[in-house]
């Protein structure tokens, strides 16, 4: 059994959605520190690099929270991760508030996707309207 571990038991939930709305059976382990996810070893390896895309980035949310919890109550702080061409990562400051509405509608992997397009629109800026992009024919 592969294990996944998390220290907030909200990324461990919706990594266990992640992994039963892909049909992976789960294990749900937990002891007094820890939240676990089991799974079986025996997944191919293209489902194998999308769970662990999603671990990745729910690892990067269980630290927000982690990070926020040890600032105090008064001190409530979230984030979103942005990989920037240079390959530097940074994080935007987002109201923790609106941040779990959004998490509550979109997967990790489809934040992750809106956000990037958001940093390449910004770092490659493209003045041409959306239907003179090459993805889109007949404009």
């Amino acid at each position: 059994m592969l294990e996944f571990v998390f220290f907030d038991p909200r990324p461990r939930q919706r990594f266990v959605e992640f992994l039963m709305a892909r049909e992976v059976p789960v294990t749900e382990l937990e002891d007094d520190e820890t939240f676990g996810v089991g799974i079986p070893e025996d997944v191919d390896d293209g489902l194998m690099e999308a769970i662990e895309a999603c671990y990745d980035e729910l690892m990067a949310f269980n630290q927000q929270l982690f990070e926020a919890g040890s600032e105090g109550a008064d001190a409530q702080a979230a984030g979103v991760v942005l990989n920037l061409a240079s390959g530097e990562t940074v994080y935007a400051r987002v109201d923790p508030m609106l941040l779990g509405r959004i998490m509550e509608v979109l997967t990790p992997q489809e934040l992750g996707e809106v956000v990037n397009a958001i940093v390449d629109a910004v770092e490659n800026p493209d003045a041409n309207p959306l239907c003179h992009t090459p993805d889109v024919e007949g404009c």
